[in-house]
């Protein structure tokens, strides 16, 4: 009988595995996708001859997608379930990655920021879906732990990712950028045509990995999880509710989420440009992404360990909106490695928040669950935004004196960390 217990015991702690780890391998592909475009800025402004604003339009193209496609993700969903919405979400990311083909091969920007922004819808459906799907599937006290253990999935794949389009896009960059200075313009134009067309075999690959993790979703034993079911207590407090908007925690941890976002974004796609300004080889500063994604890594380790033993999802939140204010000063007020290495280290102080805000922007929301989830999603579309503000203000004043637009991010998520998720938010929950 004892052996009987302890065998079933075995198996249900298998069959919840199983889904973590479905589940942390979308998270992989996630981060890798996402990362690629802190490689594709520097590579685009070159190979495309941009302006920092135009430069930065990569991370808006490939963000603003979550905004326009966050509440049809949510619709979608509702009517194929949390698997197949996660394979059609892999097969849309197949597309937009093999519009990178034509891209390379015309040398046409506005066809590479189509690819990311289909890239981007794609994401979208598979973050409206794997989010919620994480955070619900355990304790909620123990949800920042499970979603820090996605995120060193997330923040793995995305220090490998700059690292390898990095070995082949940026290859020997500096030197090109020396040659095309003196070129005439049909040399120029055969040089930079040439460095365009170096994303085409490892774009390739992506599409074809995309499509046979589709079908391996599809076909996977991945279990719908019922987020219209609500428990005593939350039907209780949800009684008379109508709209997800009538959850004024949501709806700042929307805002806040917009902001943690806009400052990740920031803090691992513009350190290439930004280290090479400060008179940092481009050869070295390729690799610098995956520091700051290294340091998200080991603020995700401290998460997995620490909470909630020894911090609460609160506290964590705090403690790296804290952080992250001291980081944005010391990087504003230094200058050469000293201010480059401040960006990298705004990783650690980025690390906490995301997996903090999940759980607590979604505390209670019952039956509004996915449609309050779909909302977070477009929180995403800070990406879009800041480090868009970002690149204008490094044109209108200065690369350095332009990371000031991160304080006042991190003033907001602070305030969530120490009373913005407890507005409106009954107190049984």
């Amino acid at each position: 009988m004892a052996q009987q217990a302890v065998s079933l015991q075995a198996e249900n702690k298998k069959s919840a595995m199983s889904p973590i780890f479905i589940i942390g391998m979308l998270f992989f592909i996630f981060g890798f996708i996402t990362w690629l475009n802190s490689v594709l800025i520097p590579y685009l402004k070159l190979a495309c001859e941009l302006n920092n604003v135009e430069a930065y339009l990569v991370t808006t193209a490939f963000y603003i997608s979550y905004f326009v496609l966050a509440i049809p993700s949510a619709r979608i969903l509702n009517a194929t379930g949390f698997k197949k919405g996660m394979s059609v979400g892999l097969a849309v990311m197949a597309v937009g990655a093999l519009i990178f083909i034509p891209a390379a091969l015309t040398r046409f920007y506005g066809l590479f920021l189509l690819g990311l922004f289909i890239q981007g819808s794609g994401l979208a459906l598979l973050q409206t879906a794997s989010n919620p799907y994480i955070t619900i599937l355990g304790p909620p006290e123990s949800a920042a732990r499970r979603i820090s253990i996605m995120g060193i999935c997330n923040k793995v794949a995305g220090a490998i990712a700059p690292i390898v389009l990095g070995a082949i896009a940026l290859k020997d960059v500096d030197g090109l950028k020396a040659r095309i200075a003196t070129m005439a313009i049909e040399a120029k134009k055969l040089e930079l045509d040439a460095l365009a067309s170096r994303v085409i075999l490892p774009y390739v690959v992506i599409v074809v990995v995309l499509l046979i993790l589709s079908v391996v979703i599809y076909n996977s034993s991945l279990p719908e999880i019922d987020t219209d079911q609500e428990d005593e207590t939350t039907a209780l407090t949800n009684t008379g509710k109508t709209s997800v908007l009538q959850f004024p925690h949501l709806l700042l941890g929307v805002l806040t989420l917009f902001c943690y976002v806009g400052v990740e974004v920031i803090a691992g796609d513009t350190i290439i440009n930004y280290a090479n300004t400060q008179g940092i080889a481009m050869e070295s500063a390729k690799f610098f992404t995956s520091f700051t994604l290294g340091c998200m890594l080991v603020g995700y380790g401290i998460g997995v360990v620490c909470i909630p033993k020894y911090l609460t999802q609160e506290k964590a939140m705090k403690l790296s909106a804290g952080l992250g204010v001291i980081l944005s000063v010391l990087v504003i007020f230094t200058h050469g490695y000293v201010s480059v290495l401040g960006v990298a280290l705004l990783g650690l102080a980025n690390s906490l928040v995301w997996p903090a805000i999940w759980p607590m922007a979604l505390a209670g929301l019952g039956r509004f669950t996915k449609i309050g989830s779909s909302l977070m999603i477009m929180g995403i579309a800070g990406g879009a935004i800041v480090p868009l503000g970002y690149g204008a203000l490094a044109d209108a004043i200065n690369p350095t004196h332009a990371y000031v637009i991160l304080i006042p991010s991190y003033l907001i998520i602070l305030y969530y960390a120490f009373s913005g998720h407890k507005v409106g938010r009954p107190k049984a929950i």
